[in-house]
């Protein structure tokens, strides 16, 4: 049987779906069963439990074969990466005493950078932690999420403009959230291999300029990229209602992908997804 947390997001759902047409036993980790309906009817035994309830956690965890370990972003906290630290060492800890056979965590490009990369950092301390526990473990280490983009599609369709808080004709590594459910349900059907590390990008690495010109193609007007300032990240962040200290996080983090701080480790197992980023983003229109 395989553990899924975060079910009912971008990622979890699709490692669900995947490993239940396997032929699989899943068990979803939900805190609202009536968003794991759809999973339930296709086979998913559904676990109400939140990720602060250890005692919860661990009778979920018993007998899995593996585990997918999602640590889901709090755009209120007030000091994230301590309070997210103090969190994924509680679930490691109850990972071991559930005696899981294999983890499969949902990390980040850069994950092995201590600092410097904004709310990545979390992620770094929780693959630390999990190579401490000695469990056996793999991190699906993802890109830049396709998705992101969501969050300016509505300027780029009003004004004809996306904006991004780095170079325009950066190229970054992007994948979308279809690509990283499918790789971590691939990695949990393989199975154990002591520590393993898969840096997960998408099908090819593209600039800011390259998403307006996709963007330009599926609105059918003209969408130009153009940078943001730096100092301009936490405004608009916390008037979109994210707490400062998240907003000055992915502050970090934009800096840390101009400055080139935000990379691939590299010497890894590397895998491409196959979702275009035109796919994506005409979901999100």
């Amino acid at each position: 049987m395989f553990v899924i947390t975060g079910a009912t997001g971008n990622t979890g759902s699709v490692a669900a779906q995947r490993l239940l047409a396997a032929g699989k036993q899943v068990r979803v980790i939900v805190r609202n069963a009536a968003k794991a309906s759809e999973l339930k009817k296709l086979g998913a035994e559904v676990f109400l439990a939140d990720l602060q309830d250890q005692p919860a956690l661990e009778k979920a965890f018993a007998g899995a074969e593996g585990v997918y370990f999602i640590s889901p972003p709090d755009l209120g906290a007030k000091d994230f990466i301590g309070e997210r630290k103090q969190l994924t060492q509680q679930i490691v800890d109850t990972l071991v005493r559930a005696r899981v056979k294999h983890v499969v965590l949902l990390s980040s490009v850069a994950a092995q950078a201590e600092s410097g990369t904004g709310p990545i950092v979390s992620v770094h301390n929780a693959e630390q932690q999990l190579r401490a526990s000695g469990l056996p473990s793999t991190f699906v280490r993802a890109a830049y999420f396709a998705e992101n983009w969501a969050a300016v599609i509505p300027v780029a369709k009003q004004e004809g403009v996306l904006p991004a808080f780095f170079p325009i004709e950066q190229a970054l590594s992007m994948v979308g959230t279809k690509d990283i459910g499918v790789a971590a349900a691939q990695a949990l059907l393989d199975g154990p291999r002591g520590l393993r590390i898969i840096e997960l990008a998408g099908p090819k690495d593209l600039s800011a300029a390259d998403v307006a010109a996709s963007l330009t193609g599926l609105l059918g007007r003209e969408v130009k990229a153009t940078r943001a300032p730096l100092e301009a990240v936490v405004p608009t962040f916390t008037r979109a209602g994210m707490s400062e200290n998240m907003a000055e996080l992915f502050r970090d983090l934009n800096a840390g992908v101009a400055s080139g701080l935000v990379k691939w480790e590299g010497n890894h197992e590397f895998q491409r997804g196959s979702t275009e980023i035109a796919e994506t983003l005409r979901a999100l229109i």
